[in-house]
C-alpha cells in the first residue's frame, strides 16, 4: 500500500466524493448538493491547502484523509484541520486509517504547524486512543454539537 496526493491520482477523484458525498452528507441527513464536495475534491494540491492523499493499493482505492484551513465555522481561530476521513467498508481493521492520519500529521509538521485539529461527532474515542487532546465542545453552523480535537506535531516551546 501507498500513500499519495488525489491531485497525481485523478482516476480517484470519483470515487472519492462519492465515499464523502455518502459518509458525511447523505449519513449526517445534510441535503447538500454534491458539486460543491466534487469542486473540493477536484481542486486539491499536494503545497497549500486544501491537500488530500488517497491510500492505495495495486489499482484500488482503500482510502482518503484531507487537511484544509478549517472545518468548523465557529472555529476560524484554529488551523489546520484534519478531515474527511475515510476507509473503505472491505478494508477497514487494517490499520490503514491511522496511516493516512500520520500522513497529515506529518504534512502539518513540514508545513511548519504546530497543531492539527478535528472535529467528530462519534469517533472520539478512536481519537483519545491515538493521543488527540481535548479541546472543546461546539456547535456546528447545522446546529449540531461536535467535540474539538487537536494533536500537536511540533514542539511549540522551543
Amino acid at each position: 500500500m501507498k500513500i499519495v496526493y488525489l491531485r497525481d491520482y485523478p482516476e480517484y477523484v470519483d470515487i472519492v466524493i462519492d465515499w464523502i458525498y455518502n459518509e458525511f452528507v447523505i449519513k449526517e441527513g445534510k441535503n447538500k448538493d454534491k458539486s460543491r464536495i466534487k469542486e473540493f475534491f477536484s481542486n486539491t494540491h499536494s503545497d497549500n491547502f486544501p491537500i488530500t492523499y488517497v491510500a492505495i493499493e495495486g489499482k484500488e482505492c482503500l482510502g482518503t484523509v484531507s487537511i484544509f484551513d478549517n472545518d468548523l465555522k465557529p472555529r476560524q481561530d484554529l488551523s489546520p484541520w484534519l478531515g474527511a476521513l475515510y476507509v473503505s467498508e472491505k478494508h477497514r481493521g487494517k490499520g490503514i486509517a491511522a496511516k493516512l492520519i500520520d500522513k497529515v500529521l506529518e504534512k502539518a509538521s513540514e508545513m511548519r504547524y504546530t497543531k492539527v485539529y478535528l472535529r467528530t461527532e462519534h469517533t472520539a474515542d478512536y481519537y483519545k486512543k491515538r493521543n488527540w487532546s481535548f479541546v472543546s465542545d461546539e456547535v456546528d453552523i447545522d446546529g449540531r454539537k461536535t467535540e474539538v480535537y487537536s494533536y500537536q506535531v511540533i514542539d511549540d516551546r522551543k
